[in-house]
Formats: C-alpha cells, sequence, structure tokens
C-alpha cells in the first residue's frame, strides 16, 4: 500500500483510520451535498437519503476523498 496524505490508497480503498470525529463528519457531508446535487453514488443501495448513503460509502472506505493535515513549523 501507499501512503497518500495521512491516508493509505489500496485498490479504490480508503483507510479512515486516525481521522478525527470532526474530519469524518466533513468527509460524509461533502459527499452527502455531493450526492444531493446529482452526483453519482458509489454502491448499489436502495436508500434516497443522502446522507446515509454517504455514511454508507465512507463505511465501506471507497470515497475519493483525502484529508490534509497542517503540520506544525518545526522550531529551532
Amino acid at each position: 500500500m501507499i501512503q497518500h496524505s495521512g491516508l493509505f490508497l489500496g485498490a479504490f480503498m480508503f483507510n479512515y483510520e486516525g481521522l478525527t470525529r470532526f474530519e469524518k463528519t466533513r468527509i460524509i457531508s461533502a459527499r452527502s451535498l455531493q450526492i444531493s446535487m446529482g452526483a453519482p453514488v458509489l454502491i448499489k443501495t436502495e436508500l434516497h437519503d443522502p446522507k446515509e448513503i454517504a455514511k454508507q460509502e465512507f463505511e465501506k472506505g471507497i470515497l475519493p476523498i483525502t484529508v490534509k493535515r497542517r503540520m506544525p513549523a518545526a522550531q529551532e
């Protein structure tokens, strides 16, 4: 696996370990908005609620969304 921006990239799978609850909420909210605006759904589901679909996509680890964190500057 390759590490990229703090997340491990597999074959279209993203490992979201180490995300804060705020980052998780932001990712799900952003994806939910995308779905509600007409973006294609990445999983097969019978659900119609964009928030629930986004949660399922997140839990399956197939969202192509990364988190970039600012690292504190090293002081000497």
